[in-house]
């Protein structure tokens, strides 16, 4: 069979024992996806450095033929696959490590536009926490904002039908193939949001909702957002991996308190108490931190004057610390530059008085 370029990227995502960083480091070595499937162990064992037994066990032979038989299903089934290199596939999340090396969408969502937030929660969801999504979904009415959960039970299931309630744009990341639904009860749902949003996941058709799927899906929906929001959590839970993978990723994590005595806030507490989310109490709390009120906010004369003078890097740095006080190693991570580097920047930024250091290394526009 003459295996066109989507089979290799397809078939690379199923090679045994290579995850999404080792395939990176892999392509790099050898220039390309091609080489991987087209020479011999020994010719990859002389131009990598693995050994031939690792590429033995790839069972590359294997992986294309799945490849072709997914292909397939694709077709049939109208779901796009996007490549970790393609224009399509969402940059936030291209930003992350261990990111996917495909996605795979039903729905016509741009996967790029607007602003992302990730809401998240228990499935063992109160009436508080439903009250709290309600809210929160009706303020992002009207703005340029795409909400993101996992469609599970709860406080997910919320999010989405609020989403659709109140014409937010929502995309639900599954931990399963594209071809069934988990939870069976939202089918419904499923069908809604594919229609009004998008549905994604990393997994191909016929893959079965497992267990260990979900830790992997909950990074799609913190790496994919520019933020993540933990409406109820108990102590243990995805909602909390969420979090804590949003925080590595050096996304903002934001908390809603509830009762001390009610376990389904007892996640959120530890988040605020341990520095791991901010606490927000209102929807406006939220909106107000990410400069996400108006939307439509106008320059003065005098900055976008001031603006035309600086350079690319230093637009980009600006831009990164003009909602709030952020600490440079956070910022280095947005910027994607090394501190070293950084700091020549930040030097003369602060010469031309455009931003300040602020006390624990934070740095605030003036």
């Amino acid at each position: 069979m003459d295996y066109t370029y989507l089979h290799h990227q397809i078939g690379l995502t199923l090679l045994h024992n290579v995850g999404p960083v080792r395939a990176r480091h892999l392509l790099e070595l050898l220039g390309g996806i091609e080489p991987l499937f087209q020479l011999n162990n020994s010719e990859l064992q002389a131009i990598t450095g693995y050994k031939r037994s690792f590429f033995l066990g790839m069972k590359r032979d294997e992986a294309l033929a799945e490849s072709d038989r997914t292909i397939n299903h694709l077709y049939k089934n109208d779901i796009r696959p996007s490549f970790y290199t393609d224009s399509t596939y969402p940059r936030r999340l291209g930003n992350c490590q261990d990111a996917p090396l495909m996605l795979y969408q039903k729905g016509a969502l741009d996967l790029n536009d607007k602003q992302w937030v990730s809401v998240v929660g228990t499935r063992a969801s109160t009436n508080y926490g439903k009250s709290i999504v309600q809210d929160l979904i009706e303020s992002f009415r009207d703005r340029d904002i795409v909400v993101v959960s996992g469609l599970a039970l709860g406080i997910d299931g919320y999010v989405h039908n609020y989403c659709l309630d109140y014409n937010v744009p929502t995309v639900a990341v599954l931990g399963h193939g594209l071809d069934r639904v988990y939870p069976y009860r939202h089918r419904g749902l499923s069908k809604r949001i594919e229609e009004h949003g998008s549905l994604i996941t990393e997994f191909i058709p016929g893959t079965n909702p497992d267990r260990e799927n979900f830790p992997k899906r909950n990074r799609i929906v913190a790496g994919m957002c520019d933020a993540t929001i933990v409406v109820e959590s108990k102590r243990r839970g995805g909602s909390l991996i969420t979090a804590d993978l949003a925080n590595g990723y050096n996304r903002d994590v934001f908390a809603f308190p509830g009762s001390v005595y009610e376990e389904t806030s007892a996640g959120c507490h530890e988040l605020i108490k341990n520095d791991l989310a901010h606490l927000i109490q209102t929807p406006t709390d939220f909106l107000r931190y990410m400069d996400w009120n108006e939307g439509d906010k106008k320059k003065s004369p005098a900055q976008s004057k001031l603006f035309v003078k600086l350079t690319d890097e230093q637009k980009l740095i600006v831009d990164a610390i003009r909602a709030k006080p952020i600490h440079i190693d956070v910022l280095s991570g947005r910027v994607e530059k090394p501190i070293s580097e950084l700091n020549v920047s930040l030097t003369i930024l602060e010469m031309d008085g455009l931003i300040q250091q602020l006390p624990g290394k934070l740095y605030s526009v003036c």
